[in-house]
């Protein structure tokens, strides 16, 4: 086993033996895997969640990454603000309810949808009424 200690290295591929490339650095920073069984090659930067949260039913949040703040909007309702902005409006966000069984939360609903800012809401499904819950949740897309 060898150590190479350096302030700048570079490479393009990766390999883990002397014929298997495991990963690809393009000259734009783009990264490309090989998947677990080696079949398919993924880009890395597009395969992450670029933001995550947790909220307590005050709401506050409990943990996150990349996320700005959480607001109360209204009973049920949390407006999410990430810190880095998305390129577009077509990320894909999905939370959950984290006490109750009976809830639904629902995602980009009821708002213009921006590249930094999403709303969530917890459905209780017995009543169809908006009630406070601690959720939890993820985005994904490409950042700006």
């Amino acid at each position: 086993m060898s150590t190479i200690v350096g302030t700048n290295i570079e490479v393009t591929n990766l390999k883990y033996d002397s014929d298997t490339t495991s990963m690809i650095i393009s000259n734009t920073g783009q990264v490309s895997v090989k998947s677990e069984g080696q079949a398919n090659t993924t880009n890395l930067q597009q395969g992450l969640t670029k933001a995550w949260w947790t909220s307590t039913v005050t709401p506050a949040l409990t943990d996150s990454f990349n996320i700005a703040s959480i607001t109360d909007v209204s009973a049920g309702q949390l407006g999410v603000t990430v810190s880095t902005a998305f390129a577009n409006t077509t990320y894909s966000t999905t939370a959950t309810g984290t006490g109750d069984s009976n809830i639904n939360v629902k995602a980009n609903w009821n708002e213009t949808l921006t590249t930094t800012l999403t709303r969530m809401g917890a459905l209780k499904t017995s009543n169809q009424t908006y009630t406070d819950e601690a959720m939890c949740g993820h985005f994904c897309g490409d950042l700006a």
